[in-house]
């Protein structure tokens, strides 16, 4: 039975506690009194007593019963503790408010009845009259004085403490609230921080897969002409210095946005060393192959010098194109350059040319820089077509190229397989289409639809 009463803290079981034995030693008096009142042994009373103040240690558990034998015990005159105490912890506790209502007014009742009968016997026994309201009022008086202020108390703390329960409640479903946001926000930032990455990513790959390919390539074709042909081997350096200087222009305002304020580490990263140093190999090979001939290696110590002297007239042009991205209007170098390091490519462009959203023309840029790079590492030799169309509602390109020709060169280039993820991400992006595959003819096939973005029409623009 003890395990069952469930007291929350200590100090409430010693209340509990305490008030039972107050209750007892209450009623085993009252019950003594009683006992002589009705002719029984005084021991019987005690007992009786003691056993019906000892229910007030079950009025948590049990208030409706700890009620019930108060307004048992009550035409008893005993129990006056344990009715007041039972009635406050029925109030307070979440029983019905019709029983509550009930067990209050069979109280009420009781106590009205027991102190109208007592206080008229006494009133009997008085030696003076004191009036016929005095019994009744004084009958009213006791029994609401006995069973409002506990009911109205019990009612009051229980409305308190269902109140507190209720704010403790929402602040913990509000707590939780909080965390989920949390949890959702730290969601949203670590996928921000991966399409971050994956476009840094795209732009890396784009900007140092096409121009070193080119590079590459121009490299390679040094180097079969070096000794051969000394001058074109001097172009081709240069063709591969102008490249590296593009490559560092376009790293550079990436690495700008990504490294802000740190003006003196980007200025380091950028000089022309290695450009410097290539520049002067090729010159020294073109004098070793022709000794003697003191045009030819003054041509080439010339380009050497132009190597050299690219610090400050490469600082001046990246600074001009600081900020800016590739747009439609490069297309045309984009094909020269593609045409100087050996492929045949055509560039058609059909409708009326007009100024795109930035991130369109970039990626229109992209896609054709994209394939051509795919040409160049896997269709050596093989001739290209570059298509741009301007329509109503859109802006396509598409990028074929042939069949690899048998016996040309390989330029070694890796390829890490992400330029086609690359383009239909970006493509997919702005809402645009992406197709690729290969032709029947065998070649490779790119083609991409980009929806209207003129800056005309553009929010943005």
């Amino acid at each position: 039975m003890w395990g069952s009463l469930r007291w929350g803290r200590r100090r409430s079981a010693v209340l509990d506690g305490g008030l039972a034995l107050l209750s007892a030693a209450e009623c085993a008096l009252e019950g003594a009194g009683f006992a002589e009142r009705a002719s029984l042994p005084a021991l019987v009373g005690v007992v009786f007593g003691l056993l019906a103040g000892s229910v007030l240690v079950l009025r948590r558990r049990w208030p409706v019963a700890v009620v019930l034998v108060s307004i048992a015990v009550t035409p008893a005159e005993m129990g006056f503790l344990m009715g007041i105490v039972g009635l406050y912890t029925l109030a307070a506790s979440e029983v019905p408010r019709r029983v509550i209502a009930a067990l209050a007014g069979m109280s009420l009742l009781g106590t009205l009845v027991v102190t109208f009968v007592r206080t008229r016997q006494d009133v009997a026994t008085a030696d003076f009259d004191p009036g016929p309201w005095y019994v009744p009022v004084v009958s009213v008086v006791m029994s609401i004085g006995l069973t409002a202020p506990p009911l109205l108390l019990g009612l009051y703390v229980g409305a308190r403490r269902r109140l507190m329960e209720s704010l403790r409640e929402r602040a913990i479903s509000l707590e939780q609230e909080l965390t989920l946001l949390a949890d959702r926000a730290e969601q949203r930032a670590q996928w921000a921080r991966t399409e971050e990455r994956t476009r840094i990513a795209r732009e890396m790959h784009d900007v140092v897969a096409h121009r070193v390919s080119l590079m590459v390539v121009h490299a390679a074709a040094l180097q079969a002409v070096a000794l051969k042909d000394p001058q074109k081997a001097v172009r081709n350096a240069a063709l591969v210095g102008d490249m590296g200087r593009q490559a560092l222009t376009e790293l550079r305002e990436m690495l700008g946005v990504l490294r802000s304020g740190e003006e003196a580490v980007a200025r380091a990263a950028a000089e022309p060393v290695p450009l410097a140093a290539v520049g002067a190999a090729a010159a020294a090979a073109a004098e070793a192959a022709e000794a003697g001939d003191g045009v030819q290696a003054g041509e080439a110590g010339e380009a050497a010098g132009e190597f050299g002297e690219f610090g400050e007239a490469g600082e001046a042009g990246e600074a001009s194109a600081a900020g800016e991205g590739p747009s439609l209007a490069d297309l045309g170098s984009l094909v020269e350059q593609s045409r100087l390091a050996g492929m045949a490519v055509e560039l058609s462009v059909h409708g009326e040319p007009r100024v795109y959203r930035p991130d369109v023309e970039q990626t229109a840029f992209r896609v054709v820089q994209e394939a051509l790079t795919n040409v160049h590492k896997h269709a050596a030799g093989a001739k290209a077509w570059v298509r741009v169309a301007h329509r109503a509602a859109e802006i396509a390109m598409q990028v074929e190229n042939g069949p690899s020709l048998r016996g040309a060169a390989d330029a070694g280039l890796p390829s890490g397989g992400n330029g086609l993820v690359g383009m239909r991400e970006r493509v997919s992006a702005l809402g645009g289409v992406f197709v690729s595959g290969p032709t029947d003819g065998g070649g490779f096939r790119v083609s991409a639809v980009l929806p209207m973005g003129s800056q005309a029409e553009s929010p943005a623009g």
